[in-house]
């Protein structure tokens, strides 16, 4: 993973912990869908956050990305793969280093399994131990060199850390030139994905419905 202005942060990633999510981000990557995009969510102490195609958090990948003919205008997701969605073969902690994807969560709408299942091209290194996210995200890999980039990219300036527009957003996001991945000749082929739930248009339904009744 290079970094423009920073250097070259090496992962090493765990297919035996998260085999799609690693497939995923392995299609993803060496696809080149990752290059240019930013590291949008930084907060010190914790993690760096990026991967998003829009730049804000909302971003989803296409079909297209994954695959050859695939629908460029319906957005993706994968499956999560962690214990509290029923995927137990997943005990890698969020130590300082791992890598996880992020995903959305809906629980306060009573959608918990929909927002288990929301991680598409987002993902975000730890840059410190947090226990609290274990066996809630799919953590699928680890920094072996360039934590001193984690570490700087953590600190860069951001809009505000107040609540509200610009929280936690760097004011210049650093960007990722390229991320590659080598498989040493394994094909892990493409990616189980399902159509993205869009929570919106749920929310609006939803919300239209009320006010007719």
């Amino acid at each position: 993973m290079e970094i423009e202005g920073y250097g070259i942060i090496k992962i090493e990633l765990y297919p035996d912990m998260a085999p799609n999510t690693v497939a995923n981000f392995i299609r993803l990557a060496n696809r080149g869908f990752y290059n240019g995009l930013t590291f949008h969510r930084t907060i010190p102490g914790f993690m760096i956050q990026g991967g998003d195609v829009s730049g804000d958090g909302t971003g989803s990948p296409m079909y297209s990305n994954i695959q050859d003919g695939g629908a460029s205008d319906k957005a993706y997701t994968i499956k999560g793969e962690f214990v509290a969605n029923g995927f137990k073969q997943n005990t890698l902690r969020h130590e300082e280093g791992v890598i996880s994807m992020a995903r959305g969560d809906y629980s306060n709408y009573g959608m918990t399994e929909e927002g288990y299942n929301s991680a598409g091209s987002q993902f975000f290194i730890m840059a410190d131990n947090n226990s609290q996210l274990n066996g809630l995200y799919a953590a699928f890999g680890k920094v072996i060199e360039g934590m001193d980039i984690v570490h700087q990219i953590e600190n860069v300036e951001v809009v505000t850390r107040d609540s509200g527009e610009g929280q936690d957003k760097p004011v210049t996001p650093p960007v990722i030139k390229s991320i590659t991945v080598e498989t040493n000749g394994v094909d892990y082929g493409v990616p189980e994905v399902q159509d993205a739930f869009d929570v919106q248009k749920w929310f609006m339904n939803n919300y239209l419905q009320g006010l007719q009744q």
